[in-house]
């Protein structure tokens, strides 16, 4: 078997993370990210507050609760007895240098910054499907690239034709909705923004691999980073906005800082470190599946064929991905305990 199929097996070991549970968390991940959606958009119906400024308090909110979750659990498992997992983890983190540490950090909180600022001036210059069907119709091809010429990651058969199904389903779901008005700059923006995810991805997936990461100290102090590059776009654009349901507007915030922020990334994170780089970018459609269930079920939009046949072939899509990962896993398990 050589390194590179085998380096999976050795990250899951690392990080005690199976590719069943990862595959888990990324699906949890990729619905949360789908109720942001409809929570943004009650914030932008009921107050004044700009796309710039909620993305800022989404990953402030994000970045405070996740650290005082991490401080919280750093002092429990102080005051306990660690596990042989807990302790080899640790391990691990204190082994890489406090340098590469920053390095890793800064660079996910720099690409998250981009992935986030350049998808909102993309939905702002070409709107919502354009942008949404760009950004997430060409991250899992920059990721499938990326994967196999910097991971060695194949995709296989099953594998090209599921990412094809993925992106045929959501080219359904959003330009097959209605009318869609295509601007140059609003394109480029949103390739900016698949770039940053790609990287992203890529970057999760290599640091997991050589199992030198930890995911929750990425995840909250990329937020950090993340946060004080928005901090000057979103003081231009307004921080605090004006509003007739200051509580109603204060709630939306908290859930979207929460759910689809530090819940959802903690578990991508994690996930994106256990399972392969493409196989998370065909499971992370479920955001737009679940932004279409929430439209139609919540918001009273009209369920339409597009609507049922792009969310059926990307639910076919994720499944098939997700079923080839976890055979796959299983086979390099055997495999290495059969060596």
């Amino acid at each position: 078997m050589s390194s590179a199929a085998s380096a999976p097996t050795e990250s899951t070991a690392v990080s005690g993370l199976s590719v069943g549970r990862g595959l888990a968390y990324l699906g949890i991940a990729g619905a949360a990210w789908g109720t942001a959606g409809a929570a943004a958009s009650l914030v932008f119906s009921d107050s004044d507050m700009g796309p710039v400024a909620l993305s800022f308090w989404r990953c402030a909110g994000g970045f405070l609760l996740l650290l005082v979750v991490r401080l919280l659990r750093t002092h429990r498992t102080a005051a306990s007895v660690r596990t042989e997992r807990t302790e080899r983890t640790e391990r691990v983190a204190v082994s890489l240098p406090r340098r590469s540490r920053v390095l890793r950090i800064t660079v996910t909180g720099v690409a998250l910054a981009v992935f986030q600022t350049a998808y909102f001036a993309a939905v702002e210059a070409t709107g919502l499907a354009v942008g949404t069907v760009v950004t997430l119709g060409a991250g899992p091809v920059l990721i499938a690239l990326g994967a196999r010429f910097a991971l060695g990651e194949r995709l296989g058969l099953g594998g090209i034709c599921a990412v094809g199904g993925a992106l045929a389903g959501l080219a359904v779901l959003f330009v097959g909705g209605g009318d869609a008005a295509v601007r140059p700059w609003g394109v480029a923006f949103a390739l900016i923004s698949a770039a940053g995810y790609a990287l992203m991805t890529l970057l999760t997936r290599w640091w997991g691999r050589d199992g030198g990461t930890d995911a929750s100290d990425t995840t909250v102090w990329a937020f950090a980073v993340v946060s004080l590059c928005l901090l000057p776009l979103a003081a231009v654009e307004g921080l605090v906005p004006h509003t007739a349901e200051p509580a109603r507007v204060l709630g939306c915030l908290i859930y979207i800082a929460a759910v689809p922020t530090a819940l959802a990334y903690a578990l991508y994170f994690a996930g994106a470190a256990a399972v392969r780089s493409a196989t998370v970018s065909v499971i992370m459609l479920l955001e737009p599946v679940s932004a279409a269930v929430i439209a139609v079920t919540l918001l009273g939009e009209e369920l339409n064929t597009a609507t049922v046949a792009g969310t059926l072939l990307m639910l076919a899509a994720v499944t098939g991905l997700a079923g080839a990962e976890a055979r796959a896993a299983r086979g390099r398990r055997g495999g290495v305990g059969a060596g």
